[in-house]
């Protein structure tokens, strides 16, 4: 299984040591707060609200290098908005590791 990095972020940041200190802030502040909005929504079984979560989500599994969960999460957001949840258990581990990875910066 992959795992989060930072090759993303250093090629967008081209070696500006600011820019990628404040790419690095952004995913800090909003990723646990994107997880938390997406967990509320899946406890309320709110699937279109999940799935629209789990596509801003997307976003940061990007940056944080995950191409073959980023495909992973592609199919769930799908799944999700047809009532689907088969993937969740996958998903919410890339989450965890996103998030420990983070606390790690």
């Amino acid at each position: 299984m992959e795992h989060p990095n930072m090759s993303y972020i250093d090629a967008v940041s081209g070696g500006d040591e600011s820019f990628k200190l404040k790419l690095i802030s952004i995913v800090k502040e909003e990723l646990p707060e994107e997880v938390k909005i997406y967990n509320e929504n899946i406890g309320l079984k709110d699937f279109k609200e999940a799935a629209e979560n789990v596509h801003k989500l997307k976003h940061k599994i990007s940056i944080l290098g995950l191409e073959a969960s980023y495909e992973m999460a592609v199919n769930y957001e799908e799944n999700l908005k047809l009532g689907d949840m088969n993937l969740r258990e996958d998903f919410e581990a890339i989450l965890e590791k996103m998030i420990r990875f983070i606390n790690t910066l």
